[in-house]
């Protein structure tokens, strides 16, 4: 009897010892990989902060461009952005209630100089790749200065 009392505490001591070392290496298998995903999180926030990337500026329509020029950019030059050496002239707006939407009408220019007589209804003003072409109205004054005396 005393032989197999002591076969049950052993066993039952090995089954402890079993048990707390499988419950020692789990509770380590688990803090390794929460600190392993914590760290490579900190790790990628370490990484963005230290050269986080400016956002995108969102790119304006024609009328929110418009809404900054004096009398709502008419007699301004705007272009899209993609466009080289072409712009229109505005000459009138049409604007729906929120100020953001509506109709333009302009004159081409192509180069600077005037494409066609008559304004026509500008096309793709909602899509946002405007911009504002500064054109001083000093140049074209001198410019047309310069032609009146040459034909003087």
């Amino acid at each position: 009897m005393a032989t197999a009392l002591i076969a049950k505490t052993t066993s039952s001591s090995t089954i402890g010892k079993a048990s707390s070392l499988f419950r020692i290496s789990f509770s380590f298998l688990r803090n390794l990989s929460t600190t392993t995903s914590t760290t490579s999180s900190a790790g990628n926030e370490a990484a963005d902060g230290g050269a986080k990337k400016p956002r995108r500026k969102k790119k304006k329509n024609l009328f929110e461009v418009a809404q900054f020029l004096p009398n709502w950019g008419i007699g301004y030059h705007m272009a899209k952005s993609h466009w080289n050496g072409l712009s229109y002239e505005i000459t009138k707006i049409n604007l729906y209630k929120d100020g953001r939407h509506g109709k333009a009408w302009g004159i081409v220019h192509k180069n600077g100089a005037p494409a066609a007589d008559a304004a026509k209804k500008i096309s793709g003003v909602h899509k946002r790749c405007w911009k504002y072409i500064p054109i001083p109205k000093r140049i074209e004054e001198s410019a047309s200065k310069q032609d009146l005396e040459t034909v003087a």
